[in-house]
């Protein structure tokens, strides 16, 4: 029996958590206090009129374009195509781009259908629909994700994911990943 309340305790425990750690380890106390603080400055970032008002218009309005893109069209795009460059050049993209530093790797924000809205580099996937990086900040909430080597840098890494809140509804999401290195 105090096995059933000691598990049903841990259980309840990682539900009200405001974090979600997806599959990953647990960190050290001090990294995870470092990762912590890394988390108050994006929420932060997710806040700042600039974020917002990119990710409220997308919703608003989205071009046919991005309604017509698939995952395989977006890997085909070069990194020099004018629609992958509007991303990183739009106001929010320049946003992001400028929290970029030896700690951020990369960071990329979503509208409410997981479509990129802006970001500081080109990604690997058009859409983060279905993934909990993007699923998790839409229910108001922010999730980590273990540390993995980046595809693109070869760092290790820490992948962080907020929700965009207009109110006290989730509109889409920013993520953004962490050197773990330089924590």
């Amino acid at each position: 029996m105090s096995i059933r309340i000691s598990l049903a305790l841990v259980i309840l425990t990682l539900c009200l958590d405001s974090r979600h750690v997806w599959g990953a380890d647990a960190l050290d106390p001090a990294l995870q206090a470092k990762v912590d603080d890394q988390i108050k400055a994006i929420q932060g970032w997710a806040g700042d009129p600039v974020i917002l008002d990119a990710v409220k218009a997308q919703n608003a309005n989205l071009a046919g374009d991005y309604t017509a893109m698939t995952q395989d069209q977006w890997k085909d795009l070069s990194k020099l195509d004018p629609l992958v460059r509007y991303f990183d050049k739009n106001p929010a993209g320049t946003f992001l781009k400028g929290k970029r530093s030896d700690t951020v790797i990369r960071a990329f924000l979503s509208d409410a259908s997981g479509r990129k809205v802006a970001f500081t580099t080109k990604t690997l996937s058009w859409s983060h629909k279905g993934d909990p990086k993007h699923e998790v900040p839409m229910t108001g909430k922010t999730w980590q994700g273990p540390v993995e080597q980046d595809k693109a840098s070869g760092y290790e890494q820490i992948q962080i994911g907020v929700p965009i809140m207009d109110g006290d509804k989730a509109i889409g999401s920013l993520v953004v990943a962490l050197n773990v290195s330089k924590l």
